[in-house]
């Protein structure tokens, strides 16, 4: 889903990364991670951006490969990223190496609290090179990375 025709987007191209299985957001384990789903976030994202006056470039990937490109893809077209790595948070090199060549503000996003879950997901490689990080406040966590990214952009 992308906003980049919006004439709203004068102050640049926001990339939303999701990772793998958040496609089957509303069904997965709702518990942990709420009913809304990622067509719904993704929708709600590009309002609350279009009101900041940014485009968003909303995008879901199950492969790993493929969210390394968008990473890259960003470096040439974006403002900033909100990256929701998912599992590849805690396993993924290339995507680590790929975010430290972007050079703009990087919000990693997670929708549950990983901190309150297993040990394994405890270490964020994505961390490392985050410009800040939002955890455990749901799909309401994406509205809240643009209001935050804005003031990145801006700064």
């Amino acid at each position: 889903m992308s906003a980049s025709g919006n004439p709203a987007a004068a102050r640049g191209c926001i990339y939303i990364l999701n990772g793998p299985n958040l496609n089957l957001l509303g069904q997965r384990e709702p518990a942990i991670y709420g009913s809304t789903t990622l067509a719904e976030i993704g929708e709600r994202c590009a309002a609350k951006a279009m009101a900041l006056g940014f485009a968003v470039d909303f995008r879901q990937t199950n492969y790993e490969g493929e969210l390394v490109e968008s990473v890259q893809q960003a470096r040439q077209e974006a403002c900033g990223i909100i990256i929701n790595p998912a599992g590849y948070s805690f396993t993924s090199v290339a995507l680590l190496d790929a975010l430290k060549m972007f050079e703009r503000p990087k919000i990693e996003l997670h929708i549950s609290n990983v901190h309150a879950r297993e040990s394994i997901y405890h270490n964020s490689l994505v961390s490392r090179t985050a410009t800040g990080i939002i955890i455990g406040l749901g799909a309401a966590g994406y509205e809240l990375a643009i209001q935050a990214m804005a003031g990145l952009v801006d700064a």
